[in-house]
């Protein structure tokens, strides 16, 4: 019996294909609590960072080791999920962020802020995996696309209120009190999180023998590194986009972001159900074309119209593709290797921001801000070009088969 079935037949016994029961509710509570109190911080930590004496280059240093502390952190995270259980991961994870979060400003000096940054990722890391992979439990498969949509939006509402309240924030109150605010959040989440009723850990996947270098899902490297070359797009954008418009004379670069988000918002509400009807065929492509004219937009970007357009096709865009691709990845995964299969995605989603971020900032030293984007086109057309790959390269094998 495959484990598509399995699904289906637990489904029958324990209710409908209801989406919104009373456990997906506080999932999805709980991750906007978490992903508000982390989005609070992303353009806060920078000014923290030169507050304490750092330059543009401790600044990206500071920012991106959470990345990559997280991304060593996520196989580990898939491993517990299956031998731990996933309540025991998720609290321990939201209780190393609420710590670490609440430490920030408490810190003396750069050296331990960026020690903390790191304990940081760990718990994020740890967090944002088995928030998925819970949200994932708790879906009928049938209707899992638009699930993870709904869930998704959680943290796109935390994307467009964060950083504006966040930034709102500095201006009235002390840093110190700032990273208490987000860490307070957090403990929202944490007391959420304990009411909900977790998924058992499977004997099977306990007993089930773990290789050495066991740090991915097979059957989720697919959708995995299609979203790999689109996530790239997000370091040009979050990282040198406001540096970009400044240095052409354009404003409302925060209407970008929240037109963004509410195009992300508007997204997640379709998508998903085109993708549980119809598969990823209907919705990877047109979502993907998206992104690829808003980075052309963004490369040519004569005037805030264009920017502001370039905003709602990349929200439009993203918001398509990111819920398919996570959804897809979970399908294929056996049972037992559901965990995995979301530290898979989620690895190379911070994979993707990680090094566009880093790429994107010597392609901009040595070409400009404008070539960032094309580039970032280029990055988006692989992605289309390897989907067709992929799709081509299945059906030859079910017809083979």
């Amino acid at each position: 019996m495959s484990h598509h079935v399995v699904d289906d037949t637990l489904r029958k016994r324990t209710g409908s294909d209801k989406i919104w029961t009373r456990d997906f509710i506080l999932i999805v509570l709980s991750n906007f609590f978490i992903f508000l109190g982390f989005q609070m911080t992303l353009p806060t930590i920078p000014l923290f960072v030169e507050e304490l004496g750092g330059n543009d280059q401790l600044i990206g240093i500071v920012v991106g080791i959470f990345t990559f502390s997280a991304l060593l952190l996520r196989p580990f995270a898939g491993h517990a999920l299956e031998s731990r259980g996933r309540r025991f991961v998720y609290l321990f994870g939201l209780g190393i962020f609420i710590i670490s979060v609440g430490s920030f400003g408490f810190v003396p000096s750069l050296f331990f802020l960026f020690i903390i940054r790191i304990v940081q990722g760990v718990g994020w890391g740890f967090s944002t995996t088995a928030s998925g992979t819970i949200a994932t439990d708790l879906i009928p498969p049938r209707r899992r696309g638009e699930g993870m949509g709904y869930y998704g939006l959680s943290g796109n509402i935390a994307l467009a209120l964060g950083p504006t309240l966040g930034l709102a924030l500095t201006g009235t109150i002390s840093f110190k009190m700032l990273f208490i605010i987000c860490s307070l959040l957090g403990l929202i989440a944490f007391i959420l999180s304990m009411k909900i009723r977790y998924k058992q850990v499977d004997p099977a996947a306990v007993q089930q023998p773990h290789k050495k270098w066991d740090f991915y899902e097979k059957s989720a490297i697919p959708p995995s590194l299609l979203l790999f070359f689109l996530t790239v797009t997000f370091g040009g954008i979050a990282t040198f986009l406001p540096l970009y418009s400044a240095q052409k004379g354009i404003e409302g670069i925060q209407w970008y972001f929240l037109l963004y988000a509410f195009a992300l918002l508007i997204s997640r509400t379709f998508a998903g159900k085109i993708y549980d009807q119809k598969g990823h065929q209907a919705v990877f492509i047109p979502g993907a074309v998206l992104v690829l004219i808003s980075m052309v937009f963004l490369s040519w970007l004569p005037n805030s119209m264009v920017l502001y357009i370039a905003a709602i096709l990349y929200g439009l865009g993203f918001g398509t593709v990111q819920p398919a691709l996570q959804a897809w990845s979970i399908k294929t995964a056996p049972i037992h290797r559901r965990g995995m299969a979301n530290a898979t995605f989620y690895s190379f989603f911070d994979l993707g921001i990680g090094i566009g971020a880093i790429a994107f900032g010597q392609i901009g030293h040595w070409f400009g801000y404008g070539t960032i984007y094309l580039v970032a086109a280029v990055s988006v057309l692989f992605s289309i070009i390897l989907y067709l790959y992929i799709v081509a390269r299945s059906r030859t094998r079910a017809v083979s088969g």
